[in-house]
């Protein structure tokens, strides 16, 4: 209970990962514009106007807010589970190959290793591609250096190696049952379907912002708030008007910038999926694999 208990106070006080060092400066303007309506009372100006209140009611820009952050979520919990399926896949799809296509010549076993490496690949290329990255050396290991060479010049790298993995599956088929099964076949082919897919539905969220008139008019929906608040509080909280506005202010801004992080959840930000991690976690499990299976095999 006591570790859970530090883990909270922890996160509740840390920075890193949090959208402070974005919204900050935002949030200084903001109390300091209160200190100054703050001031111009104290002098007698009068500057008090509750009235103000009633320009941008408080639950029309709450309920914006929630939109847009269900919103920017919405679309970062779909790419969590296109990539949970981009993970299912390459599992499913070594295993079927490494299980389902037969060994008869001293090379099928370098083949198959050849083509498993491939759907590693898979995965890394979609994450340079959503990350706007060109091919790099990280592609290189997993596989041979005219296919890495083939790589840099193709316009859609992850489709390229995905032409690759069914022109082997084809391979293999034509020379015989024996070495592939047409249903085998089959099922393989779905599962390369199903990873294209992924990859579309990434660069749909990718390619697919918010409209950018909704955003505009949240912000400056924001900007009027945050202008009127110091004038509508003023005569109850006198001084107090600069830190209050300040916290509304971080409330209020934190929330849209956090929907902003997320929106895109393809890029480098701590609060974007971790797709180092992820790919990582797919070419371990495939090594894995090949290393156990290659070990039994040979005992």
């Amino acid at each position: 209970m006591s570790r859970t208990k530090n883990q909270w106070l922890q996160q509740a006080f840390q920075i890193k990962g949090s959208v402070f060092f974005a919204i900050y400066k935002r949030v200084i303007w903001a109390g300091v514009f209160g200190l100054i309506i703050s001031v111009l009372y104290y002098l007698k100006v009068p500057v008090s106007e509750p009235i103000f209140g009633g320009v941008v009611p408080s639950i029309v820009l709450g309920l914006l807010l929630v939109f847009r952050t269900n919103t920017a979520y919405e679309r970062y919990w779909e790419g969590r589970k296109l990539w949970g399926s981009i993970v299912n896949d390459s599992r499913n799809l070594a295993w079927q190959i490494w299980v389902m296509i037969g060994e008869v010549e001293p090379e099928d076993r370098a083949n198959k290793i050849a083509a498993l490496r491939l759907v590693e690949a898979f995965s890394v290329a979609c994450k340079l591609s959503l990350k706007s990255e060109p091919v790099n050396r990280e592609l290189a290991e997993l596989m041979s250096e005219s296919q890495y060479l083939q790589l840099q010049t193709s316009n859609i790298p992850p489709l390229q190696i995905v032409s690759w993995i069914g022109d082997y599956l084809q391979q293999q088929y034509k020379r015989g049952s024996d070495i592939l099964h047409y249903s085998n076949l089959v099922l393989m082919q779905t599962i390369l379907n199903s990873k294209i897919d992924c990859l579309g539905g990434c660069e749909r969220i990718l390619r697919t912002p918010l409209p950018l008139a909704y955003t505009i008019h949240l912000k400056q929906l924001l900007l009027i708030y945050c202008f009127l608040l110091p004038f509508q509080i003023v005569h109850e909280l006198g001084w107090g008007t600069s830190p209050i506005v300040a916290l509304i202010s971080f409330t209020l801004f934190g929330i849209e910038e956090i929907g902003l992080e997320i929106e895109n959840p393809f890029g480098d930000d701590p609060n974007d999926l971790p797709l180092d991690t992820i790919c990582a976690t797919i070419k371990g499990n495939i090594e894995d694999f090949i290393r156990d299976n290659s070990f039994k095999e040979n005992i």
